[in-house]
């Protein structure tokens, strides 16, 4: 049975109740060999069936809209060794100064982040760290210094002695991040195989992992059969493998994350609202176009909203003003005009959960998340109860879990 119209707020759901026992030896620590060759679970008007993902366009139908995140996952991390021999780790979560994220990767010689330290406790606030990087071509110095603390990340500054951009140096130096839960060393393989065959925008520092699966062949038969595609952007952070401590959701405070959409989607994402399924690839896929959504019911409820941001409970604060999908998105839309903007950027804290009603997707393409996470409390916002016997049936059907696991598309009724 399928709950997801309960009005309940999601504040007090106990995480305990979306839960279930995963072993290691099923989380994937290796993606296969062929990106469209990992198992596909459909899940549609309550039964459940198998598929491989490369029959992912024969599930479709002509004129279905695929909504794809194409961000790019960056070197976020960075070591630095102390002059006591000390190491620090820093990942690069989001640009500080300057704040637009195209803009951060091409500035030159300096620019500022909020980072996750490792080991940050040993260094000092105005302590300088500083690495020698030698390319094939050249070698320069790159420095970090701590700015600031903050309750949850560092402010730091990054300085170079090279005419190089930022994106440059982290080409030079950065680590390519892999999720801490597959335990293990970045390897050459990751390069390529912990990106989307269509990422293009710099700025995460995780993999819209529900892409993975996409080869050009698939795209190939997605376009024979007439399937729209569509891109938006969602920069994932390091929030989204942030394990909920509370014992409700009350007590958890989601991670923000930026957005940057064209007004060309949100206007085939409007047109494709009104009478075609809209199909979500990936957990921030369907955030950000559920995002773009209330940013159009905000507008219509308040004056003079300046910035797009949609924060974690808004949703269900404006739940009584809901309106249909092409008149939220015709506010936007018209909001983006009235503010000369081509591109809607802000950010989301969103937290879709049980309770929470889902308005522009019709299905979510999606891998196998933790227990007890934000994501998988969002599977269960989609399919209601039936998220447990989904799980349940990709755990005795040795379905491969999580970042370089198994796929499942998920109709709702």
């Amino acid at each position: 049975m399928n709950d997801n119209t309960s009005k309940a707020h999601p504040s007090t759901l106990a995480i305990a109740d979306y839960t279930y026992q995963l072993p290691d030896e099923r989380i994937a620590k290796y993606p296969l060999a062929e990106r469209d060759s990992s198992k596909l679970l459909v899940y549609r008007n309550g039964t459940i069936s198998e598929k491989v993902f490369k029959e992912l366009p024969e599930l479709l139908q002509p004129n279905d809209c695929l909504v794809f995140n194409d961000t790019r996952v960056i070197h976020a991390r960075i070591h630095f060794q102390r002059q006591t021999g000390a190491q620090i780790e820093i990942l690069c979560l989001e640009p500080v100064e300057p704040e637009e994220v195209s803009e951060a990767f091409t500035r030159k010689k300096s620019t500022v982040w909020r980072a996750m330290v490792g080991n940050g406790k040993r260094w000092k606030t105005g302590e300088m760290l500083t690495r020698t990087i030698t390319t094939e071509t050249s070698s320069y110095q790159l420095n970090v210094e701590m700015s600031a603390k903050e309750p949850d990340a560092f402010v730091v500054q990054f300085s170079w002695d090279a005419d190089l951009s930022f994106a440059e140096v982290l080409d030079d130096v950065g680590i390519l991040p892999l999720p801490p839960y597959l335990n293990r060393n970045t390897e050459t393989e990751d390069e390529e195989r912990y990106q989307t065959v269509y990422a293009q925008a710099n700025g995460s520092v995780a993999a819209p992992t529900a892409g993975l699966h996409f080869t050009k062949q698939v795209f190939d038969a997605l376009q024979e059969q007439q399937v729209q595609l569509l891109f938006v952007t969602l920069h994932v952070g390091a929030g989204t493998f942030k394990p909920v401590k509370s014992e409700t959701m009350h007590g958890h405070e989601m991670h923000k994350e930026r957005i940057s959409v064209s007004m060309n989607a949100i206007e085939k994402m409007r047109d494709a609202a009104a009478d075609k399924r809209i199909i979500a690839v990936g957990t921030t896929s369907l955030r950000t176009i559920e995002s773009i959504y209330w940013f159009g019911v905000k507008l219509l409820a308040q004056d003079h909203v300046k910035e797009f941001f949609v924060g974690q409970w808004e949703p269900y604060e404006l739940a009584d003003r809901t309106v249909d999908a092409a008149q939220a998105l015709d506010a936007v839309l018209k909001w983006m005009h009235e503010n000369a903007q081509s591109y809607l950027s802000g950010y989301t804290q969103v937290l879709i959960a049980p309770g929470y009603q889902i308005r522009l997707a019709n299905a979510l393409i999606t891998n196998f998340h933790q227990p007890q996470s934000t994501l998988l409390l969002l599977v269960a916002a989609l399919i209601g109860k039936d998220w447990k016997r989904v799980y349940n049936h990709a755990l005795e059907h040795d379905f491969r879990f999580l970042s370089f696991g198994d796929s499942s598309i998920l109709f709702r009724d």
